[in-house]
């Protein structure tokens, strides 16, 4: 089946997840008169507060996902999350439909597995040692060959969930568990890293355009639990790491083709740059980009994937991200200490709008620009602490 491009009427664009990344993208695209429509699964996605209309679907039902497609008939289909049916989007990019930056990419990208033995093993890049195991007997053994303490991850998750630092043989068991409850798509498989010693871990975001490869200024970010709380930009580094941390981010964009951002995560260390993960998609340590650059990476997305020029990346002041996370579940909330953050100087707050609380999920980041990073970051921190869930 042929799709038919949409010359001469507006194009559509399909958002598969419609989380706070995603609604950016949106706004951005509508900017550039681009017909939106947000999926999730769930009810009230910030997305689908801004998209020209919604859907809730299971986008991991292969089925399912193909029957929307097939009834919309996008122009663009723009994965925002990873847990997605990879193969139906790999079918229908083979029947005409353009899936952004490619399928390939959402596919490999989706588990930890596919990118890191495409950057180790295909492309040689340096990584941390790791090895993957699908029962808590073959996860004891790698913990014994790589020894602790280490990292353990879910194949498949987001922001961080089902990560944890094993430090111990006595922990095996309840890092397993962990992973278990954080993985999405019923995965029983983990990747087990071996702990590295590192400086600093930057996201380098990585344009792929009509215009060629663009690099913002790296991206340095504080994680816990693996999910970040704070980002900042530029992080400092030497000419020799921005070097090998742009020749690692093209390697492994280039292999995944297309044209979009991707958020290249690296570690800094004494011995060089490591890569560790790769999204193809705007990066949630990105949105500090929403205050420090001329083009947010929300709109370098935009413009890159609907086959505008790209030029030149202009940083127009350091700043800093902040995030503000709920402790609990709960569906009555609100959020409190928006005049308090607001007075702050260089300041700016994004409130997500989402339906409900979770423990650790994000509901909120304060903006900051100063002088230097340090000073930003200092902004930021204030105003989130301003911020409070006050739950009904």
């Amino acid at each position: 089946m042929e799709v038919l491009s949409n010359t001469n009427k507006v194009r559509r664009m399909m958002l598969l997840g419609s989380g706070e990344l995603g609604k950016e993208v949106v706004i951005e695209a509508q900017r550039l008169g681009v017909e939106t429509i947000a999926v999730d699964r769930y009810e009230g996605a910030p997305a689908m507060q801004v998209a020209h209309r919604s859907y809730v679907i299971d986008m991991l039902d292969a089925a399912a996902l193909r029957d929307l497609i097939l009834t919309e008939r996008p122009d663009l289909i723009v994965p925002e999350i990873e847990a997605i049916a990879t193969d139906a989007l790999v079918e229908l990019e083979q029947e005409g439909y353009h899936v952004v930056p490619t399928a390939r990419a959402a596919k490999l990208t989706m588990d930890r597995e596919g990118i890191r033995r495409l950057a180790a093993e295909t492309l040689g890049l340096p990584t941390a040692p790791y090895r993957f195991a699908d029962s808590l007997e073959e996860l004891g053994a790698a913990v014994a060959e790589l020894g602790t303490p280490c990292v353990i991850k879910p194949i498949m998750s987001s922001s961080g969930k089902g990560q944890s630092v094993c430090r111990s043989e006595a922990e095996i068991e309840s890092c397993w568990q962990y992973a278990m409850d954080g993985g999405r798509a019923k995965k029983q498989r983990v990747i087990v890293e071996g702990f590295i010693s590192f400086e600093s871990e930057i996201t380098l975001l990585t344009v792929r355009s009509v215009s060629g490869t663009t690099f913002c200024a790296p991206i340095g970010h504080v994680q816990k639990d693996g999910d970040y709380i704070e980002s900042w930009q530029p992080h400092e580094m030497t000419e020799k790491q921005i070097q090998q941390a742009e020749a690692i981010a093209s390697a492994v964009t280039g292999e995944l083709g297309g044209y979009g951002i991707y958020g290249v995560e690296l570690f800094l260390t004494a011995d060089g740059v490591l890569f560790s993960e790769v999204s193809p998609r705007p990066h949630d340590t990105g949105m500090v980009t929403m205050v420090t650059q001329d083009l947010s990476e929300f709109a370098l997305h935009a413009r890159a994937i609907l086959g505008y020029p790209i030029p030149s990346v202009r940083q127009i002041a350091p700043g800093a991200s902040h995030t503000l996370k709920a402790d609990r579940e709960a569906e009555q909330f609100r959020i409190e200490g928006l005049e308090e953050a607001l007075s702050l100087p260089n300041t700016q707050v994004r409130v997500f709008g989402k339906p409900a609380t979770k423990p650790g999920r994000r509901m909120a980041v304060a903006l900051s620009t100063a002088e230097d990073t340090e000073q930003a970051r200092e902004l930021a921190r204030r105003a989130a602490e301003s911020l409070a869930i006050v739950y009904e």
